[in-house]
């Protein structure tokens, strides 16, 4: 495990929105999604999201450096819900993590959990009551130290 004084957490800049959709895409790569699967333009259609979600859902990003090598990276933002959102925001305020992403080398050191923090910070400074995420099957251990519950996720496969 890094010790703090190793690591540096930081907020992300625009100019590395490309470094963050890079991140993205292998995380997919990492967890056995086949590159014909991924359309050619991900990386246009990551930072047009992430423009977006700058925008209207309060996104940032945060890097984790070491010795000036950026080697992962963590997204959030509001989440914009899958239907309308009837609530006052003090009942419920979602955050939404995602893209978190460790170069493999550096992997199983605390630099992934470092990075959720951050992010789990900002939301709670946004205001969020909760915050969700979709989890890798090696991101599992990762969150659930962090106080994650376990979802019960119910799905239909039609392919």
């Amino acid at each position: 495990m890094l010790t703090e004084k190793h690591i540096i957490i930081r907020e992300a800049t625009t100019k590395e929105d490309s470094l963050i959709a890079k991140h993205f895409y292998q995380m997919w790569l990492d967890i056995g999604v086949h590159e014909s699967n991924i359309h050619l333009d991900w990386q246009n259609i990551t930072r047009q999201f992430i423009e977006e979600s700058r925008r209207d859902l309060f996104y940032k990003a945060f890097i984790a450096e070491i010795d000036n090598t950026v080697v992962g990276s963590a997204s959030c933002q509001l989440f914009a819900g899958l239907y309308p959102i009837v609530f006052k925001d003090e009942y419920r305020k979602f955050g939404y993590i995602w893209g978190v992403y460790v170069e493999q080398s550096y992997r199983r050191q605390g630099i992934a959990k470092c990075l959720t923090n951050q992010a789990i910070e900002y939301l709670k400074v946004l205001g969020c009551t909760r915050v969700v995420l979709n989890a890798s099957p090696s991101g599992k251990p990762v969150y659930s130290s962090l106080g994650f519950s376990e979802g019960n996720l119910m799905q239909l496969d039609l392919i």
